[in-house]
C-alpha cells in the first residue's frame, strides 16, 4: 500500500471520529431520508414509468426498492465487520477489497455527488423560477439566475462543519420530503381527474431506437432515485449501538420512500400517460397554489440534499489544506475558498446544461448504481458475513450475485442511454438555455 493510500486512511479516520456517535435512529432516519427521498430524485419517476410502460417500469421501481432496502442494511451490518470501524465508505471498501477498493468507491463517491448536485441545482432552479413565474408572469430572470441563487445559499449552509451539524435541517427537510409528496401526489390525481381519460395514452413514444434509448435512460433515473452514497458517514454520527440503530432509522426511512416513491410514481404516469414531463411537478397547471407550495417544499428538501453529498468532496480538500495547528480563522477562510471554488464549478454546469433529467440519469447508472446495488452485496460476500445456517446461507449468496449481475447491466445500459440523450440535447439547444 502507497504511503499517500495510508496517510489518506489516517486523514479519513481523524476527521470523522470527531463528530461520531452523537446521533440517535431519528437523526439517521432524517439524514438517510434526506440523502434518497428527495424530490430531485422522485419527481422523474412518472416519466421514468412512462419511458418502460407498466408492467416493466412497476417491477424496475419495486426491485429497487427492494434491492437498496437490503443493500443498505448489509452495509449498516459491515460497520465493525473485523473490529474495527469503518468510518467512510472508502475506509470501509479498503477493508475489504484493498486499494483498488478504496480508490474505486472514492471515484464511484465522487461521480454520484457531483452529479447529484449538478441535478439538485437544475431542480431547485427550476422551481424557484415556476414560484418567481407565478408572481411575476412577465418577469425578465432566467433559470440561469436562480441556479446562481440557490448556489450562493448552499455556499452558506457549506460553511457549518459536518453532518451532524445538519441535523436539525435534515430533519425540516424529511418533513418537506412528506409535504412535497403529499401535495404533489395529491394534486396529480386532482389534475388527472380533471383531463379526459381517452385522450390519456400510455403506449411507448417514437421509434424502436428511441424507444430502447428511453428504456436505458429511465432504468438510469431509476437507479439514481435510490442513491445514498453517504450510508457509512451518517453511520459513524450515530451512537451506539450503531448497527441496531442504524437498522431502525433506514428501515423508517424506507417507510418514508414507498409512501412517497411509488404513489408519486403510479399516480402521475396515471393522470398524464406517456406525456408526463422530466420533472413531475411542469405537468400540473390547477390549483396554482399547491403547485406553488410543491415548488417551495421542493427547494426547501434538496437544499439538505445538496449538503450531505457535498460532504466528502468538502472532507478531501478539508483533510488537506485545514490544520488542528492553524487558527479557526484561517481554517474558516480556507473553508470558504474551497466551498466556493466546488459550488462555483457545479453552478456553472448546471447553469450551461440544464438538463435535468439527463443528468439524473448518468448520475444513476455511473455513481449510485455502483454504490448502492453492487458493491454493497459483493462487499458482504467478500466479508464472510454469511449466516450459519447453511440454507439460509446459500440463499443469500445467489441473491447478492443475482442482484450484482442484474445491476450491473442495468449500470451499463443506464450509461448508454444518458449519454445518448446528453449528446441530442447539446445538438438541439445553446448553452445557458433558459429551460
Amino acid at each position: 500500500m502507497s504511503e499517500k493510500h495510508e496517510e489518506d486512511q489516517e486523514l479519513d479516520v481523524g476527521s470523522e471520529d470527531e463528530a461520531a456517535g452523537k446521533g440517535t435512529w431519528k437523526h439517521a432516519a432524517f439524514h438517510v431520508a434526506t440523502t434518497i427521498a428527495t424530490p430531485a430524485a422522485y419527481a422523474p419517476l412518472p416519466f421514468a414509468l412512462a419511458s418502460l410502460g407498466w408492467p416493466l417500469g412497476v417491477s424496475s421501481l419495486v426491485t429497487a426498492t427492494l434491492a437498496t432496502w437490503y443493500s443498505s442494511l448489509l452495509i449498516a451490518s459491515l460497520w465493525r465487520w473485523n473490529g474495527k470501524k469503518h468510518v467512510t465508505y472508502r475506509l470501509l471498501a479498503d477493508s475489504i477489497f484493498g486499494f483498488w477498493g478504496y480508490w474505486s468507491i472514492a471515484f464511484f463517491q465522487q461521480v454520484a455527488s457531483i452529479g447529484n448536485n449538478i441535478a439538485i441545482q437544475i431542480a431547485a432552479g427550476s422551481s424557484l423560477k415556476a414560484v418567481y413565474k407565478h408572481y411575476h408572469k412577465h418577469g425578465t430572470l432566467t433559470l440561469q439566475h436562480f441556479i446562481f441563487f440557490f448556489g450562493a445559499f448552499e455556499l452558506f449552509l457549506s460553511q457549518l462543519p459536518d453532518i451532524h451539524s445538519l441535523r436539525w435541517v435534515n430533519g425540516l427537510c424529511t418533513l418537506s420530503t412528506i409535504g412535497f409528496a403529499c401535495i404533489t401526489i395529491g394534486v396529480t390525481i386532482y389534475n388527472g381527474k380533471k383531463i379526459d381519460r381517452e385522450s390519456i395514452s400510455y403506449s411507448l413514444q417514437g421509434s424502436s431506437s428511441a424507444k430502447r434509448f428511453a428504456a436505458f435512460n429511465a432504468l438510469g433515473a431509476i437507479a439514481f432515485s435510490f442513491g445514498d452514497a453517504m450510508l457509512p458517514e451518517i453511520q459513524n454520527t450515530v451512537r451506539e449501538p450503531s448497527v441496531k440503530n442504524m437498522y431502525k432509522g433506514v428501515s423508517a426511512a424506507y417507510s418514508v420512500i414507498v409512501l412517497t416513491y411509488w404513489q408519486l410514481a403510479f399516480t402521475g404516469y396515471w393522470a398524464f400517460g406517456s406525456q408526463v414531463q422530466p420533472y413531475i411537478v411542469a405537468s400540473l397547471t390547477v390549483p396554482k397554489w399547491t403547485i406553488i407550495m410543491a415548488n417551495i417544499f421542493a427547494v426547501i428538501q434538496i437544499s439538505g440534499c445538496y449538503q450531505i453529498y457535498c460532504r466528502p468532496t468538502y472532507a478531501y480538500f478539508e483533510e488537506r489544506l485545514a490544520s488542528n495547528r492553524t487558527s479557526m480563522l484561517k481554517n474558516g477562510l480556507i473553508r470558504l475558498i474551497f466551498t466556493s471554488i466546488y459550488i462555483v464549478v457545479i453552478t456553472l454546469v448546471a447553469s450551461a446544461m440544464p438538463f435535468f433529467v439527463d443528468f439524473v440519469s448518468i448520475c444513476g447508472a455511473i455513481g449510485f448504481t455502483p454504490l448502492d446495488f453492487i458493491f454493497p452485496v459483493l462487499a458482504f460476500l467478500k466479508a464472510g458475513k454469511m449466516p450459519k445456517n447453511r440454507a439460509v446461507g446459500i440463499s443469500m449468496r445467489i441473491l447478492n450475485v443475482g442482484i450484482a449481475a442484474w445491476f450491473s447491466i442495468v449500470a451499463a445500459l443506464g450509461c448508454i442511454g444518458a449519454i445518448r440523450f446528453v449528446v441530442e440535447d447539446v445538438k438541439t439547444y445553446k448553452f445557458f438555455h433558459d429551460m
